[in-house]
């Protein structure tokens, strides 16, 4: 199990990257958090098996690559903390 932490940036506030990322995680086997920065960007967090987290990231981007255009991400072990994964302001 692993945790990403995803910092999009480019045009990811106001076009419905959260929603979208929400919708697309119904897909996957994925908790977390996707939620807008006051500095423009949009971090998720995202735990589960790793085949999923990185599918589901990759849907994202595949989806939503016209908004991205950076990605930072850092890989840790899962903690479990979530119980699903929405929206969180």
């Amino acid at each position: 199990m692993v945790r990403k932490e995803v910092r999009f940036s480019g045009r990811v506030q106001g076009v419905g990257f959260r929603y979208s990322t929400r919708s697309i995680a119904a897909n996957y086997e994925v908790t977390g958090y996707v939620k807008n920065l006051l500095d423009g960007r949009v971090e998720l967090i995202a735990e589960g098996a790793a085949e999923q987290v990185d599918s589901f990231l990759q849907d994202i981007n595949d989806r939503m690559g016209r908004c991205i255009h950076n990605v930072q991400t850092t890989t840790l072990q899962a903690t479990g903390q979530f119980a699903d994964f929405d929206i969180t302001y």
